[in-house]
């Protein structure tokens, strides 16, 4: 064992622990895969990340990133997170963006004033979801099929299937069955404002969507805060088929007391970016 540097940051907001949480090792060398899973399972956190040397010419730096259970090829949570303490920790980028090294290849970071914010990497797989799958997950959030307005293959890493319902309001009234969704990563997604052709809300929201996320597992159902991954996803397939503008405010975590906020844009060469504030919340040491 020895003493690593450690941050735990909370992601995609500037409030302290209104946001979503990730255990952020600063120097994660020499540690093997199962040391790393087995921290990431002590944490009880969502994610946890260690920073390592890159190996690919470009990047700054190269991120593991880990569920309980499992390591993932991207996050988005976790690559805002981690970047935000790589650079309090002294991190300088070699070019005019931040490049992280993961699963899924290079990730582009850039700085939006107070907010960093991540190129949202292309779709292993997008389209329309099978009827089967919608069948079983309208069962499994307790609402008719027909109230699934929209829906898509939302895979970036994650293997999110994303549903579109038709208000915010059905969104958070959801109760999910885990014991039916069982398997199957669930991404919510319901208009607060006039945004696109479906739902509206009061005009002055500064959101135009409230996003939910839902993975089951063998301890029942579990609930993401907030989800860069999901909403990079989700902001490529809503805006790609014109039911969201080029640029919005998401909302996530309402329903567990939190106050995420997830910026999109697309800029003027396609490229979506996902970005949010992120605030220190622990800073030292670890023995791992």
């Amino acid at each position: 064992m020895k003493t690593r540097p450690f941050q735990q940051v909370d992601v995609f907001t500037a409030v302290p622990y209104r946001g979503n949480p990730v255990a952020v090792v600063l120097d994660g060398e020499g540690l093997s895969t199962e040391e790393m899973q087995a921290f990431t399972n002590w944490t009880n956190l969502s994610e946890a990340t260690f920073v390592l040397p890159p190996t690919q010419a470009g990047a700054d730096y190269r991120l593991r990133i880990f569920c309980p259970g499992r390591e993932l090829p991207f996050a988005g949570h976790p690559t805002l997170g981690s970047c935000h303490a790589w650079l309090q920790a002294g991190g300088k980028p070699r070019g005019e963006h931040v490049v992280q090294e993961c699963g899924v290849g290079l990730v582009k970071l850039r700085r939006d004033g107070e907010r960093l914010a991540f190129a949202a990497p292309p779709l292993r797989k997008g389209g329309p979801l099978a009827e089967e799958d919608l069948a079983l997950i309208a069962r499994g959030l307790g609402i008719a099929r027909t109230d699934i307005v929209g829906h898509a293959w939302c895979d970036n890493g994650p293997n999110w299937r994303g549903v579109m319902l038709r208000s915010a309001e059905q969104v958070l009234a959801l109760k999910p069955d885990g014991a039916i969704l069982a398997g199957l990563d669930v991404g919510v997604v319901g208009p607060r404002g006039k945004v696109g052709v479906v739902g509206s809300r009061a005009s002055g929201d500064e959101c135009a969507f409230e996003v939910r996320a839902f993975f089951p597992g063998n301890n029942g159902m579990a609930e993401d805060p907030v989800t860069g991954s999901l909403n990079a996803a989700l902001a490529q397939w809503l805006i790609g088929a014109g039911l969201a503008p080029e640029s919005y405010v998401a909302s996530q975590g309402t329903a567990l007391g939190r106050a995420g906020r997830v910026h999109v844009q697309r800029d003027a060469q396609g490229e979506t970016w996902i970005g949010g504030a992120s605030v220190t919340c622990i800073e030292g040491s670890v023995r791992l």
